[in-house]
């Protein structure tokens, strides 16, 4: 689907399948900007597969400017249990260096705002580090909150095989 927006030149559009080179791009361009490149394990074939394979585990949206990919954002649906409502989750949102400034951002993030009101939602949630400022003060600019009484909360590799693993005892398990 390509969705035309307020600004001149700018579309939206969903990923499809032959996207999935660049939004990899995508991926390791933000990981550079906050200095965790190194922390990016993620492959074309992985992505292919959780984006576009039988069980789709989150969603993609392209931004063109002047019909060149300059943005990308990836959510997907979470549930509060206090709204008894679904969600959205942004993972990530990123605009090319070079098309900042022009509301292409604002423009990505107020579409999820408009779909996630179209699913029936009830909030969109992101997290942003604390160190890019830029970031901060933009999602400030569009009403977005810190939710200062929260920390997040993570269990990945080893921890994450050891918690599993004392639960089956030892039995492999689908899923994620």
């Amino acid at each position: 689907m390509r969705i035309d927006t307020p600004l001149k030149g700018f579309i939206i559009r969903d990923a499809t399948v032959a996207d999935v080179p660049l939004i990899l791009s995508f991926i390791r361009e933000l990981a550079e900007y906050e200095g965790l490149l190194a922390e990016v394990v993620a492959t074309e074939h992985g992505l292919r597969e959780n984006l576009f394979g039988s069980r789709r585990h989150a969603e993609v949206i392209i931004g063109e400017w002047n019909q060149e990919a300059v943005a990308f954002a990836l959510f997907f649906h979470n549930f509060s249990t206090f709204l008894g409502r679904p969600g959205f989750y942004l993972e990530d949102l990123y605009v090319r260096s070079r098309a900042r400034g022009k509301g292409i951002g604002r423009t990505m993030l107020g579409y999820l705002a408009s779909l996630a009101q179209e699913r029936g939602c009830g909030r969109l949630d992101w997290w942003v580090l604390d160190s890019n400022a830029p970031a901060v003060a933009f999602y400030r600019s569009v009403g977005a909150v810190p939710m200062d009484a929260w920390t997040v909360q993570r269990l990945s590799g080893k921890a994450l095989e050891r918690l599993a693993q004392s639960f089956r005892g030892g039995s492999g398990a689908d899923g994620c």
